[in-house]
């Protein structure tokens, strides 16, 4: 009977293979990178190819770590690592132990990406940069304790500027523990708050020598202090991320030292130049006053001067006798004023308003008099006229003349038709009332 073996078992024998096979161990592997993701949990996974074949390849986050420039598509590498087996897939992929540019250095592929993202990110544009100060008064360089660059920048600002006072921040400039060392002392300066301006730096030495200055949290730094760096880095070919970002850059710690401070004998070359010209501005300004005052001493007018005060004395005097004049002008000119404001007073004061409401108020009572005169007579005659009217029409004003009024059950009787043999009528005289029965009833043929 066959014995069929599982997938995962096949999975593991061809894995025992790969894993005891000395020419998997160890390979060294030239290619390029294409398929790059860069995980989240720091490990990276990467097709790498020629021109007619391909091998998956991943490299976890304690080897990738230890790069030193970012792997990007395209670019052509230098792997050492170890083939084996994916269990999960039953696939082969190399696993990468170090990856190296293949070409050109690491080191210089990293300056060049990191270069390029902080040119993107804007921390290299002139609107960022601050101004160094022309006279600092304190001055702090961060730099080792060691070496001629310390020397170099001590000996230059007390030879240039001997009022600038010198803080020393030891940091440490080469090694893995260097860019964490410049950042603390760059922190803790601005912490302090007492410098005006920072040099920031090194001597020479080869690109492994400087590259703290070219690490990214350096750069970060450099960029978020509020206090002035200059870079000092090297030599003048050298060039580091923290020249880029840097408030200004030196070409040497001794350019640094220069830059950062005035030179005294060019100040006081200055002070005495200013000095010649302010002299030769007040001698000049002295004489033409000189000439000005001698001028005027001799002038025809000062040499005379009560001629200067003989036309003011005379219209003094004029003005003088014309005061009694002009003073009455002005006494009668406010007299006319105040009686003409006097008559308008009288004519729009209290008094004559009070005066001419209470006219009107006569004239209104006159005229409403009148008014209820003429509307009592005018009842009276409409009065008159119903009562004549009312005399005319009423029916009892024709008994005076012989004619009667005869009832019948209290209604006028208008009408022998509405008479019949002996009813009972009422008949209304102008002095009383009779009453009869009809006897006989004779109705008149209508014409």
């Amino acid at each position: 009977m066959t014995n069929y073996l599982t997938v995962q078992a096949l999975t593991k024998y061809i894995k025992r293979k790969f894993e005891v096979d000395p020419h998997l161990r160890n390979v060294f592997v030239q290619g390029e990178l294409s398929n790059v993701k860069l995980h989240t949990s720091g490990h990276i996974y990467f097709t790498l190819k020629d021109e007619k074949t391909r091998i998956n390849a991943t490299m976890f986050k304690t080897q990738a770590q230890k790069l030193s420039f970012r792997p990007e598509n395209g670019m052509k590498v230098l792997i050492q690592g170890d083939v084996n087996v994916y269990e999960g897939y039953g696939t082969y992929q190399l696993y990468v132990q170090d990856m190296q540019p293949d070409g050109i250095g690491s080191l210089f592929v990293a300056f060049n990406q990191l270069k390029e993202q902080l040119q993107k990110e804007g921390l290299f544009l002139p609107q960022w940069k601050q101004t160094i100060p022309t006279y600092p008064k304190t001055i702090a360089v961060i730099t080792a304790t060691t070496g001629a660059a310390i020397r170099d920048i001590c000996t230059t600002i007390n030879r240039r500027y001997q009022q600038a006072k010198i803080e020393i921040y030891p940091a440490l400039v080469q090694g893995k523990q260097a860019a964490p060392s410049i950042v603390e002392r760059i922190q803790q300066v601005n912490m302090l708050g007492r410098a005006d301006v920072i040099i920031c730096g090194r001597g020479g030495g080869s690109i492994e020598d400087l590259w703290a200055f070219n690490e990214e949290v350096v750069a970060r730094a450099i960029f978020e202090s509020r206090i002035p760096i200059i870079s000092a880095v090297g030599h003048e070919t050298d060039t580091t991320i923290a020249d880029f970002v840097a408030d200004l850059r030196a070409p040497t710690p001794t350019a640094a030292a220069e830059l950062a401070v005035p030179d005294d004998k060019e100040l006081q070359e200055r002070v005495y130049s200013y000095q010649t010209r302010i002299s030769h501005m007040l001698n000049t300004n002295l004489a033409k006053q000189q000439q000005r005052l001698q001028y005027l001493t001799q002038s025809y007018v000062l040499l005379d001067p009560q001629r200067l005060l003989r036309e003011p004395i005379q219209q003094l005097a004029q003005l003088e006798s014309r005061l009694p004049q002009v003073l009455h002008m002005k006494n009668m000119q406010y007299t006319q004023q105040m009686e003409r404001l006097q008559y308008r007073l009288q004519q729009h004061g209290p008094k004559a308003k009070l005066e001419q409401v209470s006219q009107q108020l006569v004239t209104l009572g006159e005229r409403l008099q009148r008014n209820i005169l003429q509307q009592e007579s005018n009842a009276k005659q409409r009065f008159d006229g119903a009562v004549r009217a009312l005399t005319t029409l009423n029916p009892m004003q024709t008994l005076t003349r012989g004619f009667q009024v005869t009832y019948k059950d209290e209604a006028i009787v208008s009408s022998v038709t509405k008479l019949q043999k002996h009813d009972t009528v009422h008949i209304q005289f102008k002095d009383g009332k009779a009453t009869a029965q009809i006897i006989n009833i004779e109705v008149e043929d209508k014409l």
